[in-house]
């Protein structure tokens, strides 16, 4: 079971709510220091004041890039950052707020192209430091200065850019499951076609049979009724497995009902010897092709024969069916039952056509390999 991955708005609002605790990491002991120890009202307001706007546009600013929802604007808001970071220190480096300097650091590569911030980040990296010796920093906080700005460009960068990236494959997972559930209605709604569609027409064919013979010959028209029967139950179990995704083709078996169903019809045909030695693999594929071709030649077609041909030539097993009822198709009638047969055939490897012919026949061939595709190729 693969992990739920929280919502975009959430994974957002943590990062913003940790990056919080960071900056308060930053910022915080040194206006503690300036409300309780120092007691200038005029120092604590600006002081306050400098941390309040630093943490709203710093805030703003991250969640809004997190958002895509980046403006030129930002880059004076990233510009006021700095300027109040730089200005805090001023106000005595003795108790935390060289500390601020490394602040803006975090935002360069959030708010400017990455093309821009590289040199940027590479400034600061320099003259955070020098800033820091004219302060009057110890030592170690100026090697820390130097180290930290780069860190903290590339920190905020990584974290904007996995956050991107979380939501793109949430996206990526939602649009693959639409389209798992659109393939699986187009496989349903193939399957449902091929059977019902050869099902209904050959239960259509027997009933005019029996209308035929009805005052005639009662003796017909019962075995009609019963072989109408047999094949309204044999289509309700045909379309349960179709629904459970387990209905297997037989091509031997396909070829029986498709040559009784024709010969009904008044269609001359005969059933070709399938050989006992074909691949199991290709009886699926192929017992489709003649599914829907006896369909099409009893609904689209006008024949008064129709020919099949099995035969195997080593590498591959082909499957020919012609009939003599080819004017009755419109032009570019080829249906969807056809297309379906097409994308089967492809999915296992062969070649199909389908077509008229110059002749005035229809032709319907099919080709699959004789030996089966690895596993995870179509």
């Amino acid at each position: 079971m693969q992990p739920r991955i929280p919502r975009p708005t959430v994974i957002a609002a943590i990062i913003v709510g940790m990056t919080a605790v960071t900056l308060a990491g930053f910022l915080l002991p040194a206006l503690w220091y300036e409300v309780f120890d120092r007691h200038d009202p005029a120092r604590v307001a600006f002081s306050a004041a400098g941390v309040a706007i630093a943490f709203v546009l710093y805030a703003r600013m991250l969640w809004l890039n997190m958002m895509r929802r980046t403006a030129p604007g930002h880059r004076f808001g990233l510009a006021a950052i700095a300027a109040i970071c730089w200005t805090l220190p001023l106000l005595g480096v003795d108790h935390g707020w060289g500390n601020a300097l490394l602040v803006p650091a975090g935002l360069i590569a959030v708010v400017l192209p990455l093309r821009q911030a590289i040199p940027v980040a590479a400034a600061a990296a320099v003259l955070t430091p020098v800033y820091g010796v004219v302060l009057g920093l110890p030592a170690l906080s100026v090697l820390y200065e130097m180290v930290g700005v780069p860190l903290a460009a590339f920190s905020g960068y990584v974290q904007v850019w996995l956050f991107h990236v979380v939501q793109e494959l949430r996206e990526a997972r939602a649009e693959v499951a639409r389209s798992a559930v659109g393939e699986e209605r187009l496989r349903f709604a193939r399957d449902l076609h091929d059977v019902l569609g050869h099902s209904l027409q050959a239960v259509a064919l027997r009933a005019e049979v029996a209308e035929r013979y009805l005052d005639r010959d009662p003796g017909r028209v019962r075995k009609e009724l019963t072989e109408i029967q047999t094949m309204a139950r044999d289509s309700v179990r045909d379309v349960r497995e179709v629904v459970r995704g387990y209905r297997a083709t037989s091509l031997r078996t396909e070829l029986d009902g498709m040559s009784a169903v024709l010969r009904a019809a008044g269609i001359r045909c005969d059933r070709p010897e399938v050989s006992p030695e074909l691949p199991a693999h290709v009886h699926e594929p192929l017992g489709w092709v003649a599914r829907e071709a006896a369909t099409n030649v009893l609904r689209h077609s006008s024949a008064t024969w129709c020919k099949i041909t099995v035969r195997a030539d080593g590498d591959r097993v082909h499957v020919e069916i012609v009939n003599d009822g080819a004017p009755r198709r419109a032009a570019g009638d080829s249906g969807s039952g056809l297309t379906g047969l097409a994308e089967r055939i492809a999915a296992a490897g062969g070649r199909f056509s389908a077509g008229p012919s110059g002749d005035g026949t229809f032709r319907v061939t099919a080709a699959v390999p004789a030996a089966p595709a690895p596993r995870g190729e179509a």
